[in-house]
């Protein structure tokens, strides 16, 4: 049985031999590309997503706890990008501050995937995209109806939408609009996009009724408050009549059943929100494959 306990538990001959096998092309190349998951907010399905994500392109992933890493407070962002690096072929990370994301891709280190941020949700919009393929066959034309809270998840699903040419129509209290820089954004793509506080405005005529939890995780908000604000735009099955006639409803998870929407509605003939699910992992091995240039 062999240890490394200290150098010395290695005879010269032997030390020198790991030094050999260090430089050999086979071991320095690492074998299978390692990807590294940091997280600083608890997951469910993004973390299982990208497990089996990385373990389906023979990748190796790694979960790695934020406080393990301590960003800007054990290290600097940029050093700690920069010894990450040294390991992974691909860092993606879960954080509260989106600049911490920036930074770490301003290195041009290693690519850097995010795996969620306050600003936010690019791999949930992938996995939403072609949950809406999978059942339209196409996404030109493809209408969709936000109704709720336009967050993290929103944005990164308007952005995406509109820039493959489907209309964005959102229903959310006045006070609680998109910015006119997010708005901006999303339409310079060309695509049709309306906002209205009027959720069957918005659902009539779509294709997807999609929503999202009022109350995100890292909202700093009264959640009563919130959800009184919120009262009138719960997706129920009344509301989805005004939809196309094969319209599907849509979440991203977790879902508070009762606010934004209806047990019936997510339970229904309708909801897609398990095919969602499963279409994380689908889309984030597509990401690491072509991040990877696996193609």
């Amino acid at each position: 049985m062999k240890h490394l306990l200290e150098i010395d538990d290695l005879a010269p001959h032997e030390i020198q031999k790991v030094l050999d096998l260090s430089k050999s092309s086979a071991t320095r190349s690492g074998g299978s590309p390692g990807i590294a998951l940091v997280f600083e907010m608890p997951s469910a399905r993004t973390r299982n997503s990208a497990e089996m994500a990385a373990f389906q392109i023979g990748a190796h992933p790694v979960y790695i706890d934020e406080s393990e890493l301590g960003f800007d407070t054990r290290e600097s962002v940029e050093d700690i990008g920069r010894t990450l690096a040294c390991y992974y072929s691909i860092v993606c990370a879960r954080l509260h501050d989106h600049q911490t994301l920036e930074r770490l891709a301003s290195l041009d280190a290693v690519p850097i995937v995010n795996l969620l941020s306050s600003e936010s949700h690019p791999l949930q919009a992938l996995a939403d995209l072609l949950t809406i393929e999978d059942e339209f066959g196409s996404l030109e034309g493809v209408q969709i109806a936000y109704v709720g809270e336009p967050n993290n998840v929103w944005k990164s699903l308007a952005l995406g939408a509109a820039a493959l040419g489907m209309t964005v129509k959102t229903a959310v209290p006045e006070a609680h609009y998109p910015t006119e820089d997010d708005l901006a954004r999303v339409k310079r793509s060309g695509a049709e996009v309306l906002v209205t506080n009027d959720p069957l405005e918005a659902v009539e005529g779509a294709h997807v009724v999609y929503t999202d939890k009022w109350v995100s995780m890292s909202d700093n908000v009264d959640a009563i408050s919130k959800k009184m604000e919120f009262a009138g735009f719960t997706v129920t099955e009344q509301l989805m009549t005004a939809a196309a006639p094969d319209a599907i409803f849509m979440h991203c998870l977790p879902a508070s059943r009762g606010d934004e929407m209806t047990s019936a509605v997510i339970d229904g003939e309708s909801s897609r929100v398990w095919a969602q699910a499963a279409n994380r992992m689908h889309a984030t091995r597509g990401l690491f494959a072509w991040l990877l240039s696996l193609d």
